[in-house]
């Protein structure tokens, strides 16, 4: 006798969420209208409970960017059947330990690090690409324990950052227009896997729960353990001095690491291991839903609604507007959440948009994500911490110097790049103008990978931009390579060890 089929159920939330996800599919064989940037219409409310008031599902009545539309509603609908009865992937209690963590980053007690790829590919679910990512985010945040003298936490772009919003949501290939690649839980790469499938959106749950398993395993199996620090490469500085200077750094840590054994003093939990956070942009609303659970707060037992796809949310520059489906999400999630902010937003419609995600100004719960530009963040940057500071909210500031320094090398190649000095002009200014206001920068948010890659030129290995087709990969953006990486630490490390974060920038 066989066994009966399992049905699982499907909430009301999530078969509006895939009829909303389905009602704009285009009807020709044309370029898909779904990936043009347009903004979704909210569904309508069915009564005044649904007016106000905060549900996991309630974002669906209002406007949203970014969305996608899937050929098939009842697709959409299994995935997100498929989604609500599998288990959480991160717990309330690692949740509001993160959010007690970065309160203390936002008192100036703690320094924040947060680093991945621009875009995780299914294919990174490996050991070795992990590895890298786990080692470098590792090494630059014990070099910037010794620098700022004060614990780093740590938040790994991984196990979930596989969507990303584009300024252009179709592109030409081969002389015809396509939707453009938006991460590996709406399409594929390959020209014939653009259509969106919402079957990804099942598979993203299943590559960030290996991902997130091996990274457990790892560090309880001593990957992190300071008794055993990674070997120090430093081959790559073509600068004598600045190799000079790193290799003074990197004695100075393998000193102190000696010196605690000698005496006995390595005998703390945090010398075996290190803690690992996971975060991801939340864009694919409908996924979002579908992983909040109603459960108890450690503390106090009463059930509040968490995000468990991830420990720490953000919200990106191009979805953050006041009356969105992205802010009406965010707003009734227990999880630390993240808001980019670009140079177009002004300071009364940022402490607006605080007020509305956190209306209690709890210290700590927001991290902003500050993305300007080189050439904009002194213009920009002191306005809006006078606003924030007028309004009483204690945020995390953080800077992305990253995103706002973005450029297209010259033909042949035509590959987009960043220049690193640029990226530390903006770190720079951002350290700069926050002293100078009576402000902290309390962490720093990098596209980066633990590979070799040649995608952002500059550094100490001086990469210039005829060589970045020797070992260009990404998908999206560029990303610093762990050489780069770790050059970022070492010019923070030494801005707070006195020396100015620009030192040695001029030689890169």
């Amino acid at each position: 006798m066989a066994n009966p089929i399992v049905q699982l159920p499907l909430s009301e939330g999530a078969k509006r969420a895939a009829a909303l996800r389905s009602a704009h599919a285009p009807e020709d064989d044309g370029p898909k209208s779904s990936m043009k940037e347009v903004t979704i219409p909210p569904a309508e409310p069915k009564g005044e409970k649904e007016v106000g008031q905060w549900s996991p599902s309630s974002w669906q009545f209002k406007p949203m960017k970014q969305s996608v539309t899937y050929p098939n509603q009842l697709a959409v609908e299994n995935s997100l059947k498929k989604l609500e009865s599998l288990p959480p992937l991160v717990t309330p209690h690692e949740i509001m330990k993160l959010r007690a963590e970065l309160k203390e980053v936002a008192l100036g007690n703690k320094f924040l690090l947060q680093g991945g790829d621009c875009a995780e590919l299914f294919d990174y679910c490996s050991a070795e690409p992990i590895d890298g990512k786990i080692k470098v985010l590792l090494q630059m945040s014990l070099v910037l324990v010794w620098g700022a003298r004060i614990p780093v936490v740590r938040i790994a772009r991984m196990a979930g950052q596989f969507a990303k919003p584009r300024s252009s949501l179709t592109e030409v290939v081969d002389g015809r227009e396509i939707p453009s690649f938006r991460g590996d839980n709406i399409n594929g790469y390959l020209p014939h896997e653009r259509e969106p499938d919402p079957g990804r959106l099942v598979s993203s749950y299943f590559h960030s729960a290996a991902t997130l398993n091996y990274l457990r395993s790892q560090l309880s199996s001593g990957f992190a353990d300071l008794h055993h620090p990674f070997s120090w490469t430093l081959s790559h500085v073509q600068s004598d001095h600045i190799r000079l200077e790193y290799q003074s750094i990197v004695n100075s840590i393998t000193d102190a690491l000696s010196f605690m054994h000698t005496i006995g003093a390595d005998t703390s939990p945090s010398i075996n291991t290190a803690d690992f956070y996971t975060s991801h942009e939340g864009l694919l609303l409908e996924y979002e839903q579908s992983l909040t659970r109603l459960l108890p707060d450690p503390t106090t037992g009463v059930p509040k609604y968490y995000n468990t796809s991830a420990h720490f949310l953000w919200i990106g520059d191009r979805t953050r507007q006041l009356d969105g489906a992205h802010v009406e999400y965010f707003r009734g999630i227990e999880n630390p959440i993240g808001i980019k902010i670009g140079p177009t937003i002004s300071g009364p419609d940022l402490v607006q948009l605080l007020d509305i995600v956190n209306p209690t100004k709890a210290i700590g719960k927001v991290t902003l994500i500050t993305r300007y530009g080189a050439s904009l963040v002194a213009q920009k940057l002191p306005e809006h911490i006078k606003a924030v500071q007028s309004s009483g909210h204690n945020p995390v500031w953080q800077c992305d110097p990253m995103h706002g320094n973005t450029f297209i090398s010259p033909p042949p190649h035509s590959l987009k790049t960043r220049r690193f000095a640029d990226i530390i002009a903006e770190l720079s200014d951002c350290l700069l103008i926050h002293k100078k206001h009576g402000s902290r920068l309390g962490g720093v948010h990098l596209e980066l990978t633990g590979e070799n890659v040649t995608e952002c030129v500059g550094g100490s290995e001086r990469l210039e931009e005829n060589e970045l087709n020797r070992k260009y990969e990404t998908y999206c953006d560029p990303r610093l390579n762990m050489n780069q990486a770790l050059d970022a630490a070492f010019l923070v490390a030494a801005y707070y060890r006195g020396g100015g974060v620009g030192v040695g920038v001029a030689d890169m």
